[in-house]
């Protein structure tokens, strides 16, 4: 769930495209977004973003990163493959937990359980 040395650096990777490419998306088409409710789906996208760009609640963060892409995917008429892209890195980030380079690593990392001897 936590793994170091480049396994760890290239899930700092992946977190750190697939955020900064969330913000950036969601924030742009927040601008020209007018109705209350695709308001709302964009600011879901944002909080996913940072939560994803730094580490905290990362399946739960991956997890609204499909939904919300593949809400924005139903409702707009963008390219596809954009939302494709980042309901993929969300899901897989999901499923790949955080890496040790992140706010759920010092929060729930490696715990080392002792056992005595009675």
């Amino acid at each position: 769930m936590f793994p170091n040395g480049w396994p760890g650096i290239a899930l700092l990777l992946l977190r750190a495209i697939t955020g900064i490419l969330l913000i950036h998306d969601t924030v742009f088409a927040l601008q020209n977004e007018s109705l209350l409710a695709g308001i709302i789906f964009h600011l879901t996208g944002v909080a996913a973003g940072i939560l994803i760009l730094v580490g905290l609640w990362t399946p739960l963060a991956g997890i609204l990163i499909v939904g919300v892409e593949l809400g924005i995917a139903i409702s707009t008429a963008g390219s596809l493959r954009d939302f494709v892209v980042l309901t993929s890195l969300g899901a897989a980030l999901a499923m790949l937990g955080p890496g040790v380079l992140s706010i759920d690593s010092l929060l729930f990392g490696r715990k080392r359980i002792g056992f005595r001897d009675r």
